[in-house]
């Protein structure tokens, strides 16, 4: 067997996968438990546009929020029962999933957040929103906090390319973006970007410049999705009147690796891939197979005898 080049990892792993960061940190499970904030999104409720990101469903990328409709508190304590049984003692990451969860007012952010600042058994605490949600006094308040504990913003970018984030209906430009991580490198904050694969309107070379886009700005983690055309979506809508191709499997193998021979390797891997519901999802079938896409990464890394940050210039 070859040697494994790559420092940042457990179980031959050629990558810095979330669970390596976690465990070197706090020596034991950590979890992450999916909540709904009760937020919207400029671009659903008309202040940028209406309908939101063309790719997006009614869950606002949610897919597997289970969380009941009630306070988050209540939220957090309902889902973790769960978590409990299988993983005693373990910490948690409370993870505010769906919609943009810093799109309203700074006191409906703070009363979302503290009550998990006192919590022995919450590891950090992870807020999914996008670049264009984050005026300067929201950054402030989050900035106090992270130093009370580690909080992550998770931003979705899916494409550098402008163009295609116009067809997507993002409604901010990859300069947006840039600057959003230039003000948050300022903090303490930690942040993920989401970026997407397969997405109709852009080739392999566009997922590839993405990467290498990205590879030089501040930030510390990256979500690598494929995408997944779901029911009641604008985009599965297109899909089902007029069905376009999608990358393979393979294909999408290939790809991801040569994404993580492009990253920094301090950069956290926290997915590279998704979790759809099954009975929304129209296409790709291959994704429902997470397992065995994770494997075969890895089978081809070592094969290819290449790592994360292999290319990294």
């Amino acid at each position: 067997m070859m040697n494994n080049p790559f420092v940042y990892s457990f179980n031959e792993k050629r990558y810095h996968t979330f669970n390596y960061y976690l465990k070197t940190r706090y020596n034991g499970k950590v979890a992450k438990v999916i909540l709904d904030g009760g937020f919207s999104c400029p671009n659903r409720d008309g202040t940028k546009s209406t309908g939101g990101c063309i790719f997006c469903s009614q869950k606002g990328s949610g897919d597997s929020n289970t969380s009941i409709k009630e306070s988050v508190l209540k939220q957090y304590e309902e889902n973790k029962k769960v978590m409990d049984r299988k993983w005693p003692n373990a910490y948690y990451i409370p993870y505010f999933q769906s919609f943009s969860n810093t799109y309203g007012p700074l006191s409906k952010i703070k009363e979302m957040t503290r009550p998990f600042l006192s919590m022995d058994e919450v590891a950090e605490i992870s807020i999914a929103t996008r670049c264009d949600c984050l005026n300067e006094d929201i950054i402030s308040y989050l900035d106090e906090i992270s130093k009370i504990k580690p909080l992550w913003l998770e931003l979705g970018l899916q494409t550098s390319n402008d163009e295609v984030g116009r067809k997507l209906n993002r409604c901010y430009d990859f300069k947006d973006f840039e600057d959003a991580l230039r003000r948050l490198e300022k903090t303490s904050i930690k942040v993920c970007i989401h970026v997407m694969n397969g997405l109709p309107f852009e080739d392999k070379e566009g997922m590839l410049k993405t990467v290498k886009d990205i590879s030089h700005l501040p930030f510390n983690a990256i979500k690598i999705h494929m995408l997944h055309v779901l029911k009641d979506t604008k985009l599965g809508q297109m899909y089902e009147e007029d069905p376009f191709s999608l990358i393979s499997r393979e294909e999408y193998i290939e790809l991801v690796v040569k994404q993580l021979e492009l990253l920094r390797p301090e950069v956290v891997i926290e997915r590279l891939t998704g979790d759809p519901i099954k009975e929304d999802l129209l296409a790709p079938s291959w994704v429902l197979n997470k397992t065995t896409i994770l494997n075969d990464i890895d089978k081809l890394m070592r094969k290819l005898d290449t790592y994360q940050g292999k290319y990294y210039e």
